[in-house]
């Protein structure tokens, strides 16, 4: 009955947006976007995966749809897609201040974790131990959550061939969806044009200043700028050109470069902050606080850029196609991550599929808090490494 209560509970806020809460304030923002920095391992599928749980179904502060538009836009914008999803809510629910609030807070942990390895650790060790598969199977049960979740709700090819699809099934009348809330951007559009000039200018300009002042941190905040700006799929996809970057250039040599990605598989929260760890590498601290800030500014100013003319563009018919499409495509982007690398490099036996299993049911039917769920998967994978063939 208590569950059948719950159930109706979280169908009826999905259901209807306008009656969620008032804002929350920055420091419960900030305090839930750090309970997420704490807990958030499996990289962006599985981030996505906490994110929904959190902020749609548990607290309620968006809709389903709304967040599910939300993953939606952010797949089309450069830069760490999660992190730029969790800007945007709390963008949503506090303004530009609950924007760097929630990016705080979600990201705090990892930098700190990954600039105190860069002084105090010299190997990866730590990527190979039994406790971090046991986070990858969590992984597992998160992302597998949120495809079955999602994929309930919304209706998978790539975002742009689904996106011109949802399109022409508005156009032609073959696609029936009811119009989304109303939604508040605490942004005016001049603010967002602002936002995004800013953006251009500084990709444009920071190469050319970097070659007439000499200055290493404006070069290291150069490198990690472009890189935050021209990088889609997510973190993993920045490191070689980083490494082209960084190693060749003078700045750490590769041994120092590859133990900060082994260690950046150990920690929570995006994986873009492996940049703080080869910031503090190369320069100390002033060097991970320079290329923390360079390598999510981008995101930044884009979702600051993007939401306010998104706002409109979602409750016009043929982007209400498109971005259906686009939903459908999200969960398709979900399911193979999923699959590949979560599922691939975390079930390896039929151990693992088991633990995998517990953990989902810890989620989905006992309603446990991710927290707890990620304690759990830290000592069932140091279990799993005492048996035979570990």
């Amino acid at each position: 009955m208590q569950q059948s209560s719950q159930t109706e509970q979280e169908t009826n806020s999905q259901s209807s947006p306008a009656e969620a809460p008032a804002s929350p304030g920055l420091w419960k923002l900030f305090t839930v976007a750090l309970r997420l920095g704490l807990t958030s391992f499996g990289g962006p599928a599985a981030h996505l995966g906490y994110f929904r749980q959190e902020y749609v179904v548990r607290r309620r502060w968006i809709d389903e749809r709304t967040y599910a538009d939300l993953v939606a836009l952010c797949q089309f914008l450069p830069g760490p897609a999660s992190s730029q999803v969790g800007m945007g809510i709390g963008l949503l629910r506090g303004g530009i201040a609950g924007a760097l609030t929630a990016w705080l807070g979600f990201t705090l942990p990892s930098v700190l974790a990954l600039t105190l390895f860069a002084f105090a650790v010299q190997g990866g060790a730590a990527a190979s131990s039994p406790w971090l598969h046991g986070l990858k199977l969590v992984a597992v049960a998160v992302v597998a959550q949120a495809v079955i979740g999602m994929g309930a709700k919304l209706a998978g090819a790539g975002p742009l061939p689904a996106g011109l699809f949802g399109l022409w099934a508005f156009r032609s009348g073959g696609a029936q969806q009811e119009a989304p809330a109303s939604l508040h951007i605490p942004v005016s559009r001049r603010a967002g044009a602002v936002s995004l000039g800013l953006f251009f200018v500084l990709l444009i300009g920071l190469p050319w200043l970097r070659t007439a002042v000499d200055n290493p941190s404006l070069a290291l905040f150069d490198i990690m700028y472009r890189a935050g700006s021209l990088v889609f799929g997510g973190g993993h996809v920045v490191l070689p050109l980083l490494d082209r970057e960084l190693v060749p250039g003078g700045w750490m040599n590769s041994e120092t470069f590859l133990a900060g990605y082994g260690a950046a598989q150990a920690v929570p929260g995006p994986l873009f902050t492996f940049a703080s760890y080869l910031g503090a590498a190369a320069m100390g601290w002033q060097g991970a606080v320079v290329a923390t800030l360079a390598i999510f500014l981008p995101a930044f100013l884009l979702i600051l850029g993007a939401l306010p003319f998104w706002a409109d563009l979602r409750t016009s018919p043929r982007a209400q196609g498109a971005l259906a499409g686009i939903n459908a495509a999200v969960v398709g982007i979900l399911l193979a991550a999923w699959y590949q690398p979560i599922w691939m490099t975390a079930v390896l036996r039929p151990a693992d599929f088991a633990a995998a299993a517990l953990l989902y049911g810890m989620l989905e039917f006992w309603k446990l808090p991710p927290w707890v769920v990620v304690i759990a998967g830290a000592l069932l994978g140091s279990g799993l490494g005492y048996l035979p063939g570990a």
